[in-house]
């Protein structure tokens, strides 16, 4: 039996702090169990506005798959290791934290431009490994439903993350255009810009759909310039990282 469940753009957990504010569709603020509130492998899902020369100062993660999709500006990282690279509008990041990883991310002053960052955590197969970075341009508009990120067998991503049990999609669409989301166990829709039809229920940027269980599902969308985040998912996470 399905079930779905939408997550408006105003009930997601807002936070600001100096330069960054942040809606968050999975609470991460503060002392939550991420696995507790993941959908699928889904823990972390922020949609983030990054003022020209704010970011997150160094921090630490481990064992844990974080994509970066950037939809304004830009987010340069440096790490402990000496590592540098830079994450570009139509382009996506995959970061494998492995044994661990000390980085800053930012967005330059020189950019002049309010980066808007979508970030998402996933939990990897198996802990440990090296860190490493994967970065990738992803060319949406005509494209239909493009295959961004993936650790699924038999799939050919733009990047690979070490979870077998998920694959995140992306499409961007004219006004009427149509896309055919597959069969996922776990679901997560995500309106980046514009508007979307999907099973009767109109979406709009920063709502979210979630479904168990569903079957495939067309999306139309109701404005030029709609874009679209979708994460098939094979099984719920089980810890948290």
């Amino acid at each position: 039996m399905s079930e779905s469940r939408i997550i408006r753009a105003a009930d997601r957990t807002h936070w600001r702090g100096e330069g960054l504010y942040t809606r968050q569709s999975m609470p991460f603020t503060g002392k939550f169990d991420l696995g507790a509130n993941a959908h699928g492998q889904l823990l972390v899902h922020n949609d983030d506005l990054v003022d020209p020369g704010a970011g997150v100062d160094r921090h630490f993660h481990r064992d844990a798959e974080i994509i970066t999709w950037v939809i304004t500006g830009e987010v340069r990282h440096d790490d402990s290791s000496g590592a540098t690279g830079v994450v570009r509008a139509g382009q996506v990041q995959a970061m494998s934290a492995g044994t661990g990883v000390n980085h800053r991310e930012q967005n330059p002053r020189a950019t002049r431009t309010v980066a808007r960052v979508i970030q998402m955590w996933l939990p990897p197969n198996e802990p440990g490994g090296e860190p490493e970075y994967r970065t990738a341009d992803v060319p949406l508009d005509g494209r239909g439903l493009v295959l961004v990120a993936s650790g699924i067998a038999g799939h050919s991503p733009a990047v690979g993350i070490n979870n077998d049990a998920a694959a995140l999609h992306a499409a961007r669409l004219g006004a009427g255009g149509a896309v055919t989301l597959p069969a996922a166990p776990y679901g997560h829709l995500f309106v980046v810009t514009g508007a979307v039809t999907v099973d009767g229920a109109v979406l709009t940027e920063g709502d979210a759909l979630r479904t168990v269980g569903g079957g495939e599902q067309s999306v139309r969308a109701e404005e030029d310039g709609t874009e679209i985040l979708f994460w098939e998912m094979r099984a719920q996470a089980v810890s948290a990282l």
